[in-house]
């Protein structure tokens, strides 16, 4: 193993680029969106409980682990939870800390190249003219790699290419190089979302035309701000609520484990910890909440967005909104949109690859071109079926698996092992030691006890979400037997294709059974990239604990 001399250069530095690996597309595409879907102000109570039950505890498990494993010179998750719990298999739980981010990172950058094409299509004027319907076709031509808009024969795939060149680029310069975009990228971003926020907030009424006389931006943000007490009771909300945490804190990945690695050992990390998520959620609740939604409200009407709310609105909708600004305005309101898209994107794929380049430095000994390059080459490989088969349903199937699930697992396993494994006594220790701020005692008891069932709860309620989320009407039936009705988008139905199967079985159209069918193809094929890629470094993993015992120093 070579000593590793790469450190932060200063904490401002660590913790905008941890604040960076936080703050990403899902705060201004999934946030907003999850937001509407789930009652508006009946989300936010549901989501900020569970942002002080289960993501500041994450925040500190995960900064925790990162640092005591770097002590021991890890810094990927196998050997950081090895470096914790002696024992052959704790360090295969690791193995969900660098697959989850290779997965990510190889669709995610396919979202970042959108935004980097966007930034373009803005100031050249493409949009200029163009109404509501033929912006939103722009978006779906631009996914068929068949078609271009630029001259620029597949598009879509060369902007893929420059945006994971760029990436790969600023990762071979090692933690310098991610340093220096966060500290760049994300004043800018805060700076952009500002303006934007400004100018959707004072866009009042001013909006409204004859298709839509009631428009107005306010009451978009209402819509979002009034809290709603019965949702409270609504586990579906709930679900909803956990599901955005793991998305906007990057918990569940074994990037912040990562980076935390990289700091000394008498280091803050309660301060640094908390400081990250909480600039993380001013940029979600704030930013967030003011940008797409009183927007599209203060143009196209509330109703409008409550049936229309979706991930495509920030590329099918925005440029057609900022066109109402007039031609120079738009093109600076495309900028500022999707440049900050394209901050929030960078700053979190740069993380997803340094869990890789660690693990392959501190195993193999590959230095920073070596590990940035081979990750790059692993993300093309992985990322161009998502990419080229995006309309098949591979890009979201990446997302299910990868973007959805995996996180749940890994952040439930290793909260256990943390907590009961590790120990609370060593891991509370390890939280407050150094720390600049008197860390509340009652996070022991919640990361100990209620972090972990929260966890699990999710976990299975994912596993065997039932039909129409009627939990009650499941757990009489049990009594009755006659067994649950689960849903098609629970685990259990996924896995077995329940939702295109009953289409299939519906469908009298041989052209439309067929269609189906290649659409399970494709979404088999996506599994197999993904189970072969988590064995893969499943291998590496193996091969790395072998080339410790033969050096004497595997813990087992």
């Amino acid at each position: 193993m070579s000593k590793d001399t790469q450190a932060w250069g200063s904490r401002v530095g660590l913790i905008l680029a941890m604040a960076g690996n936080a703050v990403g597309l899902g705060n201004f595409l999934r946030f907003p969106v999850q937001a509407v879907q789930n009652g508006g102000g009946a989300f936010i109570i549901p989501y900020l409980i569970c942002f002080l039950l289960m993501g500041i505890p994450l925040l500190y498990i995960e900064w925790a682990s990162g640092r005591f494993g770097g002590k021991f010179g890890n810094h990927s998750t196998p050997y950081i939870l090895d470096s914790m719990v002696k024992g052959r298999i704790l360090k295969y739980i690791g193995v969900f800390g660098i697959f989850t981010n290779v997965a990510v990172a190889a669709y995610y950058c396919y979202i970042e190249s959108w935004t980097m094409s966007y930034v373009y299509h803005s100031l050249v004027g493409t949009f200029e003219g163009m109404n509501q319907t033929s912006v939103a076709q722009f978006f779906n031509n631009y996914v068929d790699i068949s078609k271009s808009s630029t001259g620029i024969p597949y598009e879509a795939v060369v902007f893929y290419i420059a945006c994971l060149l760029l990436n790969t680029y600023i990762l071979s310069k090692g933690l310098k190089g991610i340093e220096k975009v966060a500290k760049i990228g994300m004043p800018l971003l805060i700076l952009f979302g500002l303006i934007l926020a400004i100018k959707g907030l004072t866009l009042g009424t001013s909006g409204a035309s004859e298709l839509f006389p009631n428009a107005n931006a306010w009451d978009g943000l209402n819509f979002l701000w009034t809290p709603q007490y019965e949702s409270i009771l609504d586990l579906k909300v709930w679900m909803a609520a956990a599901g955005q945490i793991f998305f906007t804190l990057s918990v569940g990945m074994g990037t912040i484990q990562c980076y935390a690695a990289y700091m000394s050992s008498k280091d803050d990390i309660a301060l640094n910890a908390v400081s990250a998520g909480f600039m993380n959620e001013f940029v979600e609740v704030v930013l967030g909440s003011a940008i797409v939604i009183p927007i599209a409200a203060g143009y196209l009407g509330l109703d409008w967005v409550l049936e229309n709310a979706g991930f495509g609105m920030a590329f099918q909708t925005m440029p057609y909104l900022f066109q109402q600004w007039g031609p120079v305005l738009a093109a600076f309101a495309g900028l500022f949109w999707f440049g900050l898209l394209f901050f929030a994107g960078i700053t979190s794929s740069l993380a997803m690859g340094t869990p890789w380049m660690g693990f392959m430095k501190d195993e193999f000994n590959w230095g920073q071109n070596k590990g940035a390059w081979s990750f790059g080459l692993l993300i093309l490989i992985m990322g161009l079926p998502t990419v080229i088969f995006f309309q098949e349903g591979v890009f979201d199937e990446y997302d299910y698996w990868a973007g959805t699930i995996s996180l749940v697992v890994f952040a439930m396993l290793e909260t256990i092992l943390f907590s009961w494994i590790f120990g609370m006594k060593k891991g509370w220790a390890e939280i407050t030691s150094g720390a600049d701020i008197q860390v509340p005692l009652i996070f022991k008891f919640i990361i100990k006890f209620v972090t972990p069932v929260m966890l699990i709860i999710i976990f299975l309620g994912s596993l065997f979400k039932p039909l129409n989320n009627d939990w009650s009407g499941n757990v009489k039936s049990l009594f009755t037997g006659n067994g649950w009705n689960l849903d098609n988008g629970s685990i259990v139905k996924t896995v077995m294709h329940a939702g295109i199967k009953d289409k299939i079985a519906a469908a009298t159209d041989p052209a439309v059974i067929a269609q189906l069918q290649d659409q399970i193809m494709y979404l088999n094929i996506a599994r197999f990239l993904l189970l072969g890629l988590f064995i893969f470094i499943s291998l590496l993993v193996y091969t790395a604990f072998l080339k410790r015992r033969r050096e004497g120093r595997a813990t087992l």
